[in-house]
């Protein structure tokens, strides 16, 4: 095997250092998902405000995806990336420290504000970084590697929660998200333009290959309009990958992020191991599945809404196996239960490469800000609602496999709704863009 050319080198250290501090910023979101019994524990809560917690990081992610994807246009995403680990460290460090439930509301507003900075600017790297044939695939594999995260909650974390306790496990996150900042502000770079100040890089690929950006920027005529999110907003193409954003990954968010560990332990039966690695078996699918469907997005871009339909009809279908039957489930069946659910996490990012094709560069990162509020947006609305309802189902607190059944029953509302606004969206988009493969 040859030796990568050194633009080559640069793209890739940029993009791996920037995937890092996504993975961190994973590991921090799903922090609380893995201590959701001990967070009942120590600041004595019910399920309803249990939920709130994750609600609120949530709701500030999803609050902030638009304003962060406006600075993102203007400022770059190496000091959006730096500066959301900074945010995330230090909300750690108050959940760490703190006692009492606005100490514990504030530290993951913190994390859920940090968090919002990050996943939009590595995706914005990607197009700045490497030629359009790579984008889909290096999207796909940006978000599945990133769910190491979630095993680094699952193993690891869940170790030292046990073993350490409360504040060795979310100071140590604290400690991580500061040494990630430090990393991205030293090596990341804008685009090779920007890493050309201090030293003159060649632009990844083959000679003469031009990078995602530059190509949309050569065929995109220049915007006359002054407002670059009013344009976004109007585009229907951003708003279809809102849609496909919203209808495929809410569900696996809600059993990563939240529910899916007291699932399995109080609804199932199972033990906190067992759990565990249920829980890594989900990101393993996410893993392997992201850069299989990010190659046939680059490969057959006229099935990527199909594709992520027919996805979100079999995380359904995994949810009716797991809920309808009486009784708890064998191991097995909850095993592809997480595999299948875990796909609709990489579908999410098609919505990202649908936008992608349907916007000028100057105004990708507001896109991508909008694309990204949708599956929080579900999961979010998802994961109070099941909150306020095995408080009222199971008062005590002692919650069985019927309680959460019905809870989960109500994810059906953001499914159906998601169906119908990607039919729509659709087309509406194809209206607008007849030339687009959708």
């Amino acid at each position: 095997m040859s030796t990568p050319a050194p633009s080559s080198s640069r793209a890739l250290l940029v993009w791996g250092v920037a995937l890092a501090a996504y993975v961190v910023a994973v590991l921090n979101r799903s922090s609380l998902g893995v201590a959701g019994l001990e967070t009942t524990e120590r600041f004595d809560v019910g399920a309803s405000l249990l939920a709130t917690f994750a609600v609120a990081q949530l709701v500030v992610y999803a609050g902030l995806q638009i304003p962060v994807g406006v600075l993102l246009d203007r400022l770059g995403p190496r000091l959006l990336i730096a500066g959301g680990a900074v945010l995330m460290g230090l909300g750690q460090l108050v959940l760490a420290l703190a006692t009492e439930v606005p100490g514990a509301l504030l530290g993951r507003v913190l994390v859920g504000a940090g968090d919002a900075m990050t996943f939009v600017s590595v995706i914005r790297l990607i197009p700045a970084w490497f030629p359009v044939r790579r984008v889909p695939l290096l999207t796909q594999v940006t978000g599945a590697v990133g769910q190491l995260g979630q095993i680094l909650s699952a193993v690891p974390l869940v170790l030292v929660l046990h073993g350490r306790g409360w504040g060795a496990a979310f100071g140590s996150l604290a400690v991580l998200g500061l040494a990630a900042a430090l990393v991205v502000a030293s090596l990341v770079r804008d685009s090779p333009d920007d890493a050309g100040r201090t030293r003159r890089w060649r632009r990844p690929g083959a000679a003469g290959e031009r990078t995602a950006a530059e190509v949309l920027r050569a065929r995109a005529p220049r915007p006359t309009d002054g407002g670059a999110l009013r344009a976004v907003v109007r585009e229907p193409g951003v708003w279809l990958g809102f849609w496909v954003h919203f209808l495929t990954p809410f569900s696996s968010q809600v059993v990563v992020l939240l529910w899916g560990f007291s699932f399995f332990v109080e609804g199932q039966g199972r033990t906190t191991g067992e759990a565990s690695a249920l829980l890594s078996v989900n990101v393993v699918a996410a893993i392997v599945s992201g850069p299989l469907l990010g190659e046939l997005a680059a490969r057959r871009p006229g099935r990527r809404t199909g594709t992520a339909l027919v996805i979100a009809v079999a995380v359904a279908l995994a949810w009716v196996a797991v809920l309808a039957p009486p009784g708890t489930r064998p191991l097995g069946v909850l095993v592809a239960f997480s595999v299948v659910v875990a796909v609709g996490g990489p579908a999410s990012l098609i919505g990202f490469d649908v936008a992608r094709s349907c916007v000028t560069p100057a105004r990708l990162g507001t896109a991508t800000g909008l694309v990204n509020t949708g599956g929080f947006v579900a999961a979010l609305a998802s994961m109070l609602a099941i909150g306020v309802a095995l408080d009222v189902l199971a008062p005590g607190g002692d919650r069985d496999l019927d309680a959460y059944r019905w809870a989960f029953a109500l994810m059906a509302v953001p499914w159906v709704l998601g169906v119908l606004g990607l039919l729509v969206s659709r087309a509406r988009t194809r209206a607008a863009h007849p030339g687009i493969a959708l």
